[in-house]
């Protein structure tokens, strides 16, 4: 399930960056995410920001658990 979590939020991660990255400096429509919602261009950011955010927070609770 960590695994899972994990590639789920890189996918995210990355998404996110391409897709600001597309906006900003290309003028155009890059990645998945823009096929799923119309995101204004802060929200890729946005959506690079929530998944670092959980894939930290996963990775802590596991060393915390671990012992």
């Amino acid at each position: 399930m960590r695994s899972l979590l994990g590639f789920v939020c890189v996918v995210a991660i990355i998404q996110g960056l391409v897709g600001f990255a597309g906006r900003v400096w290309f003028d155009s429509q890059w990645g998945f995410l823009h096929r799923l919602v119309d995101l204004p261009t802060w929200g890729y950011l946005a959506v690079a920001l929530a998944a670092v955010v959980v894939l930290l927070v996963s990775e802590a609770a596991h060393k915390r658990q671990e012992g």
